[in-house]
């Protein structure tokens, strides 16, 4: 069984950076892909970015490329999504993911294991 532990809750004005974080519970992440997904207020959840535990071939939505990076601490398990330039936009749920394949993915319905998200807001 996996288990995703995410940070709590954060607020950070416009322009501002965070660093989000999700502890990751599993016998095995040799083969395990990550993710970051998001969902804001009447909005479905959308993909922000994604990688195999070990750092390859990440992959970014359009629109964090060059603001947002996924990485990891593999001594520690835990998966890290920082953030910077942050607009009002980016005001939503975050949720980590996992799931046992080697290439990652944007489609959340690729993902079996979910954290229970962490509420980011950005103010104006």
């Amino acid at each position: 069984q996996v288990h995703l532990t995410q940070s709590v809750g954060e607020s950070v004005q416009s322009g501002g950076s965070l660093k989000l974080s999700c502890l990751v519970a599993w016998r095995s992440l040799d083969t395990t892909t990550m993710a970051w997904f998001r969902q804001a207020p009447g909005k479905e959840k959308e993909f922000v970015a994604a990688s195999e535990w070990f750092g390859r071939n990440p992959l970014y939505a359009d629109s964090v490329k060059g603001r947002f990076t996924i990485s990891r601490n593999s001594t520690w398990n835990i998966l890290f999504l920082q953030m910077n330039s942050l607009k009002p936009e980016a005001t939503a749920v975050y949720y980590c993911a996992a799931r046992t394949a080697d290439e990652a993915s944007e489609q959340r319905n690729e993902y079996a294991y979910w954290g229970l998200g962490t509420q980011v807001t950005v103010s104006s």
